[in-house]
């Protein structure tokens, strides 16, 4: 459970696990996490803080400049809604078997459906990632030589993707907008987190195995991710 703290002019949340170092990361709504052992030195955490501040205040301002453009999506006809990295047109339909399909290269959505249709894209989104990681992730789990306990699609308030330390990987549904490349890359980047929990540079070395470009698609993820939304 993560809990809110203060500490001089930085704001963070708190969450403590079985790791066995401290890391610091600008969410994406710009909050400040910090990942720390149990049980915790709230000294240390200080003044890790203290030392990092100007890697703090560096990287927000980059998150600042990247989030300026957001793209906010509205329901009417003409607006265009991604997946898998590719747009396509709402057309706002009288009647049809569902509320929300994706048909003839266009994002049909019925007019009664409307006030719930942030709800019905999420249901969308959350089904077909489903069936793409049915796909893709057995193999690079493989590739790996690792086994995850489970494969979740959810809501995750700030990130693409996590993983718990008893090996159960949680995609955000938003993975279903990225094109198949920057998808496998946050698939690959939870897979190898099995391994190592922290981003050492063994971690990358990892990644790297598997994806010798993955460098690519965490820079498109990094200045393209908040415009993957609703």
């Amino acid at each position: 459970m993560a809990v809110f703290n203060q500490y001089k002019d930085i704001e963070y949340t708190l969450k403590k696990s079985d790791r066995k170092t401290t890391s610091i990361y600008i969410e994406r709504d710009g909050s400040i996490s910090v990942l720390a052992p149990k049980p915790f030195d709230g000294a240390k955490i200080e003044n890790i803080l203290e030392r990092k501040r100007s890697w703090i205040y560096k990287n927000l301002a980059e998150w600042e400049d990247l989030n300026r453009t957001r793209v906010h999506r509205q329901f009417v006809n003409g607006e265009s809604f991604l997946y898998l990295g590719r747009g396509y047109r709402l057309k706002l339909v009288e009647k049809q078997d569902v509320p929300l399909k994706l048909f003839q290269g266009c994002f049909c959505l019925s007019k009664s459906s409307v006030t719930k249709a942030s709800v019905h894209f999420k249901s969308f989104y959350k089904l077909k990632l489903k069936q793409k990681l049915e796909e893709r992730v057995d193999d690079f789990a493989a590739s790996l030589g690792v086994m995850p306990k489970s494969i979740k699609v959810m809501e995750l308030k700030n990130r693409w993707g996590s993983c718990t330390s008893k090996g159960t990987i949680n995609l955000h549904w938003k993975c279903a907008m990225l094109s198949l490349s920057v998808l496998d890359y946050v698939i690959v980047h939870e897979l190898a987190h099995i391994i190592d929990i922290n981003h050492s540079p063994k971690f990358w070395r990892t990644v790297e195995k598997v994806l010798p470009n993955y460098e690519e698609q965490k820079k498109w993820l990094k200045f393209n991710g908040a415009g993957m939304s609703l």
